[in-house]
């Protein structure tokens, strides 16, 4: 097993943050990631649309925190992480901007929602400015280059108020794995190769290329990166029959420590480019055969909660990784009567098993085949009730039905209410800690 790379982000203290948000117009630099958003031969997300409800003006309670909020202990050494929070300002400073939080723009802070990469129709609108959605990522493809995609980006952070978001920046999200997986393109972004060929780079100057497409995302307004890829499939042979991710050449390697090195290399490079990476898809994709986009009951039959394929991951959070994607899929030896981004189980191995105390983003929950026996409802609280911290959504015409479903669960069930102030406490200390 090669020696796995270990990151460290820039850091800002939290008021030079708030200076340097305001001044550039709360235009983001942060980071996270799909499965195979757009990728060709699988679902593309589907096009925006809206279905809007009249939101609830409710008061939530005073923030609360569970013994799981707090931040668990890592090995010494290297961070990966957006600067993580490593004293007491940057936690009290989530605290307080919490309390500031109605009910409506806490939960908003649950969502990513897309946005057209060339441009954001009336629903993602709708659920940035009526929904107080928190996040936006940039799906579909684009090819106008990063001056136009960097007025998209405006156009989205520029919904930010007090009244939507209560002022707080937006995750800026997209999918720039590169290969078949690569939203952005045109001037000002490199044709970033597919995951197979970067590993012939090595390492050193994998990280080295990453930084470069980093700032070009980050040149653009991104700053998060929904990858890297950390699956490992399990043979060169194998590969064109994983659909979500050997069919695609999105693995970097066919062993743990293969995956491990190449893979957080990339990650690497996002972060001192000063982009968020979101390493995905946890506890593995490299398995499967079909693709939990396009297939309903998708399974891996083999991956324990002890596996060595989780060793990739093990390795990104103990190197302080603020961001891990979950799969879509059933773990037959781990949770199967529970898809992954419901189970408790799988949370359970990320937050006990590996100490994870960061953001638990999903995998897309609103257009993926493998979530169609669900509605709308069940799908953000199932999530959110596993202990998931922030929900993907594709189709932002689900984003009113989602968010009111959370807000009643949560006037009506004060332990779920606990769940919900927890999750938004992490995504605000992510987002406080980070270069927005």
């Amino acid at each position: 097993m090669r020696t796995t790379t270990s990151f460290a982000f820039p850091s800002k203290s939290v008021t030079a943050v708030s200076k340097t948000v305001m001044a550039l117009g709360l235009t983001a630099v942060l980071a996270t990631g799909c499965s195979n958003s757009g990728a060709p031969g699988s679902a593309t997300p589907t096009a925006p649309h809206s279905s809007p409800a009249p939101p609830s003006a409710s008061s939530p309670p005073a923030a609360t925190q569970s013994p799981g909020t707090a931040s668990a202990s890592r090995d010494a050494g290297p961070s990966l992480s957006a600067a993580p929070p490593t004293s007491a300002a940057p936690a009290d400073t989530a605290s307080q901007q919490l309390s500031r939080l109605s009910l409506d723009q806490r939960v908003g802070q649950l969502f990513m929602v897309a946005a057209k990469a060339t441009g954001a129709d009336p629903g993602t609108m709708t659920a940035l400015t009526t929904y107080h959605t928190g996040n936006v990522y940039l799906s579909g493809r684009s090819k106008a280059g990063s001056e136009a995609t960097a007025k998209v980006v405006a156009s989205l952070t520029g919904t930010v108020s007090p009244g939507t978001t209560g002022n707080l920046p937006l995750f800026v999200g997209t999918d720039q794995e590169g290969g078949n997986v690569q939203v952005l393109s045109g001037p000002g972004f490199t044709t970033i190769p597919a995951a197979t060929a970067q590993a012939g780079l090595g390492g050193t100057r994998l990280r080295s290329e990453a930084a470069v497409w980093g700032k070009e995302l980050r040149s653009a307004g991104v700053n998060v990166n929904l990858a890297p890829v950390l699956d490992t499939v399990a043979s060169p042979e194998f590969a064109p029959s994983n659909g979500p991710i050997g069919r695609f050449q999105r693995q970097y390697g066919y062993s743990p420590g293969t995956v491990s090195e190449l893979g957080n290399a990339f990650a690497l490079g996002m972060a001192d480019a000063g982009v968020a990476p979101v390493v995905k898809h946890f506890p593995g994709l490299g398995r499967v055969v079909p693709n939990t986009d396009v297939s309903k009951d998708v399974r891996d039959k083999e991956t324990t909660r002890t596996d060595p394929a989780l060793a990739p991951f093990r390795a990104a959070i103990r190197n302080g990784t603020r961001w891990v994607m979950l799969s879509n899929a059933y773990y037959d030896k781990i949770d199967p009567a529970t898809i992954a981004p419901f189970s408790p189980v799988i949370t359970s191995m990320l937050r006990e098993d590996l100490a994870f105390d960061g953001i638990i983003v999903s995998d897309d929950l609103c257009s993926a085949a493998q979530l169609e026996p669900w509605g709308s409802a069940d799908r953000a609280l199932n999530f959110f009730g596993a202990g998931g911290t922030m929900m993907v959504c594709a189709d932002p015409s689900r984003i009113p039905a989602m968010h009111q479903a959370v807000v009643d669960k949560a006037q009506s069930d004060p332990a779920f209410m606990r769940k919900i102030d927890d999750a938004v406490l992490t995504i605000l200390r992510v987002k406080a800690a980070s270069a927005l």
